[in-house]
């Protein structure tokens, strides 16, 4: 019989039960890294290879293949960001978790730490949304400083940027942005970190 999740409306897949009872065969010890591992890429998602990197000292620590491994946590981290993104308590997260499986000791380790860094992967999910979601549009052009009152500036390379944000209720905001060559790096450089951590989840 299938019970409800609050997590998701619909009958999580099998592939998460079964990644599921994976963690359950590791030791309370190897639960709580990983765990920490999880919130802690949550909390700052732009450092995806941190935890790739983690993910891979820890496989070679305790003899666990890299791939199977990065399958589980990819369910283990789906699991508290939808979470978060329906406003869950950790009451309700511990539930879902033991429905899927999850032993009762394990599930109340997870979600103690949900409820510890709740403010940060919060404000975490917010960011995100805002850096990620809204971005509807995107058109840019380059130019060269051909006169300016500041000697050194002319010649200088820069980006005009329009964004266009989603502000909700099918309404859409223009925001211009100019960017001198470095400062257009530096944000693409921003840009392809979140970039990196969504191609995570996908």
């Amino acid at each position: 019989m299938a019970s409800t999740f609050h997590f998701s409306q619909e009958t999580p897949p099998d592939s998460m039960f079964s990644d599921i009872q994976t963690i359950n065969k590791f030791q309370d010890e190897q639960f709580r890294q990983l765990s920490g591992v999880v919130f802690s890429f949550l909390i700052e998602p732009s450092k995806s290879s941190r935890l790739l990197s983690q993910l891979e000292e820890f496989a070679s620590e305790h003899g666990v293949p890299a791939g199977p491994l990065k399958n589980v946590i990819k369910s283990l981290l789906t699991i508290p960001n939808s979470a978060l993104k329906k406003n869950l308590s950790p009451t309700h997260l511990k539930e879902d978790l033991v429905n899927l499986g999850l032993s009762e000791e394990k599930a109340s380790h997870f979600s103690e730490q949900y409820k510890t860094n709740l403010v940060a992967l919060s404000r975490s999910a917010l960011g995100q949304t805002l850096m990620v979601n809204q971005l509807v549009d995107m058109e840019w052009k380059f130019g060269v400083t051909a006169a300016s009152s500041e000697l050194d500036k002319v010649g200088n390379t820069f980006l005009q940027l329009k964004l266009v944000i989603n502000k909700g209720s099918n309404k859409t905001e223009n925001v211009y942005m100019e960017l001198s060559l470095p400062q257009f790096y530096s944000f693409l450089h921003e840009m392809e970190k979140a970039k990196a951590s969504l191609d995570f989840f996908s």
